[in-house]
C-alpha cells in the first residue's frame, strides 16, 4: 500500500502544480468576467481536492471530497466576516487562497467541481485496483 500511497501523492503534487498554474494564469491573463470568475473557482475546488489527497492518500474520494467541499465553504462563508478583504488589501496573495466577498454562486461551482473531481478519481481508483486485482 506504501508504494500506491507515494505514487498517489506525487500525481497529486503535480495535478496541484498544473492546477495551481492554471488558476494563477487565469487570474493575471484573462479579462475579469463571470466565466473566468467561475473558472477561477472551479480550479480552487480542484486544488483544495488535491491538497487533501496530498496530505492524506489513503483517505477514500468520498471522504477527500468532503473535506475539499468543507473547506471551499467555509472560506466562502469567512468572506462575509470581511477578514479576508482586510488581509488582501495588506497582502494581495491572501486573496488567492480566501478571496474577498462572498457569493453564493461560488458555493455552488465549489460543490459541482468537488463533485466531478470525486467522481473522476473514485473511477480513476476502482479502474487502478481492478488492475492489480488482475495481476
Amino acid at each position: 500500500m506504501h508504494r500506491v500511497d507515494s505514487r498517489r501523492r506525487v500525481i497529486a503534487a503535480i495535478a496541484l502544480a498544473v492546477v495551481v498554474a492554471t488558476g494563477l494564469a487565469v487570474h493575471t491573463l484573462l479579462a475579469d468576467s463571470a466565466a473566468t470568475d467561475i473558472a477561477g473557482d472551479a480550479l480552487y475546488a480542484i486544488a483544495a481536492y488535491l491538497f487533501v489527497v496530498l496530505v492524506a492518500p489513503r483517505l477514500s474520494p468520498v471522504v477527500t471530497g468532503a473535506v475539499a467541499a468543507a473547506w471551499c465553504v467555509a472560506v466562502e462563508l469567512f468572506q462575509l466576516t470581511g477578514i479576508p478583504l482586510s488581509l488582501g488589501a495588506v497582502f494581495s496573495p491572501a486573496m488567492l487562497v480566501l478571496g474577498t466577498v462572498f457569493d453564493a454562486r461560488d458555493l455552488v461551482v465549489y460543490i459541482v467541481a468537488v463533485g466531478v473531481t470525486t467522481m473522476t478519481d473514485a473511477a480513476i481508483r476502482a479502474r487502478g485496483n481492478r488492475r492489480r486485482q488482475a495481476r
